[in-house]
């Protein structure tokens, strides 16, 4: 054996090993981290993809590429079969250095090509707002130690999550993928979610590669707009609160993270002790990276920069251009030695090996450079094993995602997160009338309602009405992407209201709101009997939730604002910012303290 092959050396020690014997291509293609897509039943994909740019063995031999964030999965054995394959084809590299497959969150309801995947074989769990309602760190690992087991089943080794921005900003789109608004939460849940990822102790098996982000905090995007679309660019600090957003990443830092991201968003205004911070986006931001990141902080790990700052993204016939806020009028070549000098080790969404290597031969970038941010990406292969034995058993992995008692588990605590709002009409726990509870439902699966009672198809025949809606956003499709994510105002339409009330007129209403981010509730709290809000949670879970099964315990982890105009006067930075908020954070009704009759009658109305 090479050195570099020897389990018994350290990974600090295979890892200088292997580095002498790498071509300047190969350690490029270190550098580099972009979208790869799985072909039909486990077979590597060699035509470009909906959204990956090359065939596969094109990035993997002829760019050396070998870290790759994976979108849409068939099903658990395909998806083993396809990583091994990948691995097989990694092997006739010059030094067969091993893929190592990332992936966004995939253990919530939430699908948004930019940010997570709805994976149905996978166990599901609530939303990170939802674990932050439960305010659980065991419960918080157990998700994570689940996230890791499923994860490594067919192949994924890196998590391009825990997140941990603060929901400081109720319009901001990315909230349900936070644990709260609150630093000191968010730090100690970010923290348990790493001991998850890690494995270890009482949790067996391999790792998975943690990134936390988005460095320094994403949260305060100026008017809650979203730094994926230039109108979102900025990230403001009106309260001075940036030490608060910090924290949860010192905190990260302290407990072990592997990799640490920059979101995409330019501080505007931001000093740091006394020092003005250039606008620039924090991927091309020395100060934040180097300066904070690396020297005040002391992270040595791998710093992955926000997908596609260097190069557009088209898309069929959509564009979205290079996410290079503040530096718009750099080539994609002095943007990328900008990345470099301003400390990053990996590029997201990209797959442009080329340019970098003309930038070493041209002397702009130092060869030591390049070898330093290989150094820290071939460690964390290392330190996963993946040098030892990269594959996965085809055979055991449908067994071993989803089991029984991993969905269980989820369901649970999904119906446990539900937070109870408001019941003025004392109809919770719902446990049913005299006889066969007669329901009518809207957003309500029917195998659902049959659980519960008879479905009926109008409320004048209703016992109870149930419904479910989503959130209030603004639908917005100019640019790729921008579809998947709710923005603009946190009010209903008028009508909704006026159409409670009718219902109401004819039977109790229950009604639930998906907040996958915060919601002006004012005119629409007086028309329902009872209100809850949930993070990401099946209706089957809901029902668990509302009827005292699994009784719903959640406390709210943001808070909702009485207006638009209390969201408009706020700052985004500051926690808790709106004025009289209609439910402040930590809101909440506990259904396990409800004491009711094991019987109960509930008036019919009209």
């Amino acid at each position: 054996m090479d050195p570099f092959e020897d389990p018994r050396l350290t990974p600090e020690e295979r890892t200088e090993d292997l580095l002498s014997r790498l071509s300047h291509e190969e350690k490029v293609g270190l550098m580099f981290h972009t979208v790869i897509e799985t072909g039909a039943d486990g077979t590597l994909l060699e035509t470009p993809g909906a959204i990956s740019k090359s065939p596969t063995s094109t990035v993997v031999l002829e760019k050396c590429m070998s870290h790759f964030n994976v979108h849409g999965l068939e099903s658990a054995g395909a998806t083993a079969r396809w990583h091994n394959r990948l691995q097989e084809l990694a092997e006739r590299t010059p030094h067969g250095i091993p893929i190592t497959l990332s992936t966004d969150p995939r253990h919530g309801d939430a699908q948004n090509a930019g940010a997570s995947w709805v994976t149905s074989f996978f166990s599901l769990w609530p939303e990170p707002l939802g674990l932050g309602a439960l305010a659980d760190p065991e419960l918080v690992r157990t998700w994570a130690d689940t996230v890791r087991r499923e994860y490594t089943a067919i192949g994924i080794r890196a998590a391009l999550h825990p997140v941990a921005d603060l929901a400081t900003e109720p319009r901001w789109a990315r909230q349900r993928e936070c644990f709260s608004q609150d630093p000191a939460l968010v730090a100690e849940l970010v923290t348990a979610a790493l001991a998850g990822l890690r494995g270890g102790g009482h949790c067996a098996g391999p790792a998975v590669q943690s990134t936390v982000k988005h460095f320094p905090g994403a949260g305060p995007q100026k008017d809650g707009e979203d730094a994926h679309f230039p109108y979102g660019r900025d990230q403001v600090y009106p309260g001075s609160r940036f030490a608060e957003h910090l924290m949860p990443f010192r905190r990260a830092i302290e407990a072990g993270a592997d990799a640490i991201m920059p979101y995409y968003g330019r501080p505007v205004g931001l000093e740091i002790d006394g020092q003005q911070i250039d606008s620039v986006g924090f991927g091309f931001n020395r100060q934040v990276l180097t300066g904070l990141l690396r020297e005040e902080l002391g992270f040595d790990g791998v710093i992955v920069s926000d997908w596609e700052l260097v190069s557009d993204n088209h898309v069929g016939d959509q564009v979205l251009p290079a996410r290079a806020w503040g530096v718009e009028g750099l080539s994609a070549s002095e943007r990328m030695a900008r990345i470099l000098e301003a400390g990053a080790d990996q590029f997201g969404g990209e797959e442009c090996t080329q340019l970098l290597l003309d930038l070493v031969r041209d002397g702009a970038v130092a060869p030591e450079r390049v070898t330093d941010s290989a150094r820290r990406l071939l460690r964390v292969k290392f330190q996963l094993g993946l040098f030892d034995d990269p594959y996965v058993d085809e055979s055991a992995a449908e067994a071993l995602v989803g089991r029984a008692d991993d969905r269980r588990a989820g369901h649970e605590a999904q119906a446990a997160s539900v937070v109870v709002l408001h019941d003025d009409g004392q109809v919770l726990p719902l446990l049913g009338v005299q006889g066969r509870t007669r329901i009518y439902s809207e957003g309500l699966p029917e195998e659902v309602v049959a659980q519960l009672g008879e479905q009926v198809l109008a409320p004048a025949e209703a016992d109870v009405a149930l419904l479910r809606i989503g959130a209030p956003f603004q639908p917005r499709d100019d640019l790729f992407l921008e579809s998947w994510f709710h923005q603009g105002d946190l009010e209903f339409p008028p009508g909704l209201a006026h159409r409670l009330a009718r219902i109401r007129e004819e039977c109790p209403l229950i009604l639930d709101v998906d907040l996958d981010r915060a919601a002006v509730l004012t005119d629409v709290v007086g028309h329902c009997d009872a209100l809850t809000g949930s993070f990401g949670v099946s209706g089957a879970a809901w029902a668990d939730a509302i009827s005292g099964e699994v009784p719903a315990r959640g406390r709210l982890p943001i808070e909702l604002p009485r207006s638009m105009d209390a969201v408009r006067a706020s700052q985004e930075d500051v926690l808790g910012g709106t004025e009289d908020p209609l439910f402040p954070a930590g809101h909440g009704v506990d259904l396990r303290a409800v004491v009711s009759p094991a019987r109960r009658e509930h008036p019919r109305r009209g």
